[in-house]
Order: structure tokens, then C-alpha cells, then sequence
């Protein structure tokens, strides 16, 4: 039996990590100085997009990104039953009729066939926006979406909370990187403790829109500006105005300080967790586990490891008894009961429900150690051996 617990994720905080939250807490500013606009550059730089706003979490990011849409009451947006309900409610704040897609059975992601199958029923323009989920760290195909998105009429908002560091090749043989937005309007992540970056809690917003980058900026602090471009009038240097009814979502510079160090060591964290999920595949390999598809040409960001298993319920409670805390993600959130007061209900999206009843999340954190893998390896070969 292992002498202590294996959670499925875990926040790695380093000494260097630590000191640079010291040093922020020294100097002149705890919140609003020089350190967000340092981790803002350093993400923009890392990504490949023009524009980053860094935020205090992924539903702030995901609701700015509607607002900044001008998302209203009535407006129809799709997403994914198969996420956390953040990426439906960042846009059902502002009143949007959300619309739900299943996925597809290899990826877990929205099935653009079937989003297809949706939007041509309807003229162009009918849905303000599509928000795909790069689920599990999986990226999307944004170029196939961006085509949709040009033929159809929508915006494009990537939920890539899972997926810092990953990247697809388009058809042009080009390497992207989630959240660069050379295909997408807008990107989201979080820095939330099981994200590959922690900052405690945190979020980001990437555009190229510089349009959509002032409008995020502003929403994030109470739709207050002090930029003299966009005041109406001067009236010396404290002025400021207050051009829309935002709100107070901004990080702080001690988040924006740890989120800074914890950027170096993204690479690291994505290597460290494909070898992760390399081992699992091949434990796995000849068993009745079905371990997570991924295709060539896409780097997997692997925030979750996802199984598939005749017998969830009766593996997680087996892992459980031996000290190993795998998690089900997601409920698929058109059955939630808030949802499902609009209409939807279990049966409306087959394939996604299916997932749901067979998935489970193994241990993924870079420092898991070999040994920790390896038992939980040995207990859920030994499960499946029963």
C-alpha cells in the first residue's frame, strides 16, 4: 500500500516560485504594477498572439470574452456538453441561449461535423458564437472551425484552459500553438492550482483583435480607463472615466509574479506529461482500458488523462481504497438541472453521455513520481484482471 495519497492533480510550487512571490510582496505593489504587464508580454511571447489580459480566473476570461463579443440576451452560442459548466455559463451571464453539440467519440472535443449539421439548419449568421473545449488538453482543429466559423457567421472562442503549450499543424504543415488565435477570435486559460500554470487562481484572455483586446481590458477593470485616447475630455493626470459597466476581475501582482515563474518550466510541464501518458498507453495497451486517442501532428497538453472503463464506479471506489484519487470529469452539462430547465435533457447528446458513463481520470501532474505511476499502474491492471 502506498503511505500517502495520489490525487489525480497537484500544483508544483519551487523555491523559485516562492521567491518571486517574496520579492512582489517587498516591493511597491502588490496588485496592479509592473508585474502583470511582465507576465502578459511573457504569455503573448510563449503563445505567438499579439494580445494577452491576464485575469483572476477562466470563467472571468470566458465572460470577457462574451461581453467583449457584445453577447445579449437571445444570442444563440454552441459549446460542448462535455467541459465544465463555466464554458456555457461565461456566456449565459449575459443571457445567451446556449446551444449544445456532441462530441466526437475518438477526441472528447466538439464533433465539427455535427456542429455543421447544426448550423446549416439555420441562415448565416444565427449563432453569435461557437466555444469548442480543448478537453483534457487536446486541441481543436481551429482551421476546419475557422472555415465553419466564415461560411456560417460566428465568432470564435477557444476554451484552452486544459491546453497551455499544445498545438496542432494545419494544412500548410505550420505548427500552431493553442491561444495564438491565428484562426480563432479570442483564447481563454486558467492558472487555477491543477492547470499546468498555478498562480492560486488567475486567467488569461489571448486575441490578435486589438479591437476585442481594449474591449477585455476594459470589461476586467470596472470598464474604467485612464488610456487618453479614449477619454472624452483631459482633466489632468488623475482622470479617469468610466466608459461601460464592467467589473473587478483583475490578477494581482503576486499571482502575476508566481504565474511568471511558472511559465519557464510550461515545456518542461508538457514533456514531463506526455512521458506520463506514454507509460500509462503502454501499460494499457493490451487491456480492456481505452486509453486517450491523440493523431499526428498535435501536441497533447495532457492536463487529464482520460480512461475509458466498463466498470467506473466500481475502479474508482478500488482506487480509492488504495490511496489513489482518480476524478469524473465532466458531467455533461446539459444535464445539469440548470440546463436542463431549457429543454435538454439525457438522450439528446448520446455519444457525450456515453463518455460520461465510462470515464475516468488517472493521476497527471509532472511530479508524479515513477513509483506513484507505477502503483497506480499495478492496481488498475490488477482491477481489470478480475
Amino acid at each position: 500500500m502506498m503511505d500517502h495519497s495520489i490525487p489525480y492533480g497537484h500544483q508544483y510550487i519551487t523555491d523559485d516560485d516562492i521567491q518571486a512571490v517574496v520579492e512582489t510582496l517587498k516591493s511597491d505593489y502588490m496588485t496592479q504594477g509592473p508585474r502583470i504587464d511582465e507576465f502578459e508580454k511573457n504569455f503573448s511571447k510563449y503563445i505567438g498572439c499579439s494580445y494577452s489580459c491576464m485575469v483572476s480566473n477562466g470563467t472571468a476570461a470566458l465572460h470577457l470574452c462574451a461581453m467583449a463579443l457584445d453577447i445579449r440576451p437571445g444570442d444563440k452560442v454552441i459549446t460542448t456538453p462535455i467541459t465544465f459548466v463555466a464554458s456555457a455559463n461565461g456566456f449565459r451571464y449575459l443571457g445567451a441561449e446556449m446551444v449544445f453539440c456532441d462530441i466526437d467519440p475518438r477526441t472528447y472535443l466538439l464533433d465539427l461535423d455535427k456542429l455543421e449539421d447544426i448550423l446549416r439548419k439555420s441562415p448565416y449568421g444565427t449563432y453569435k458564437a461557437v466555444v469548442p473545449v480543448d478537453f483534457a488538453g487536446y486541441p481543436i482543429d481551429e482551421e476546419k472551425l475557422r472555415k465553419l466559423a466564415d461560411k456560417y457567421g460566428f465568432a470564435i472562442v477557444v476554451d484552452a484552459c486544459h491546453a497551455p503549450g499544445a498545438s496542432f499543424t494545419d494544412t500548410k504543415g505550420i505548427r500552431r500553438k493553442v491561444g495564438a488565435c491565428n484562426y480563432a477570435d479570442m483564447a481563454c486559460f486558467s492558472f487555477h492550482p491543477v492547470k499546468h500554470i498555478a498562480t492560486g487562481e488567475g486567467g488569461a484572455v489571448t486575441t490578435n483583435n486589438p479591437k476585442l483586446y481594449e474591449r477585455v481590458s476594459l470589461f476586467r477593470t470596472h470598464g474604467i480607463t485612464k488610456n487618453p485616447n479614449l477619454l472624452t475630455k483631459s482633466d489632468g493626470g488623475w482622470y479617469y472615466e468610466m466608459q461601460e459597466l464592467g467589473y473587478n476581475y483583475r490578477i494581482t501582482d503576486i499571482q502575476a509574479a508566481l504565474g511568471i515563474s511558472q511559465l519557464k518550466r510550461l515545456d518542461w510541464s508538457i514533456s514531463r506529461r506526455n512521458q506520463i501518458a506514454e507509460k500509462y498507453d503502454k501499460a494499457f495497451k493490451d487491456t480492456s482500458i481505452h486509453t486517450p486517442y491523440r493523431e499526428d501532428g498535435i501536441t497533447h497538453a495532457f492536463h487529464l488523462y482520460i480512461i475509458q472503463t466498463g466498470q467506473r464506479k466500481e475502479l474508482y471506489n478500488f482506487l480509492r481504497e488504495n490511496n489513489i484519487f482518480s476524478q469524473v470529469l465532466y458531467i455533461p452539462a446539459h444535464t445539469m438541472p440548470y440546463y436542463r430547465q431549457f429543454g435538454w435533457k439525457e438522450g439528446d447528446f448520446p455519444v457525450a453521455e456515453d463518455y460520461y458513463r465510462h470515464c475516468l481520470a488517472l493521476p497527471m501532474f509532472p511530479t508524479l513520481t515513477d513509483e506513484e505511476q507505477d502503483w497506480v499502474i499495478e492496481k488498475v491492471l490488477e482491477f481489470s484482471r478480475r
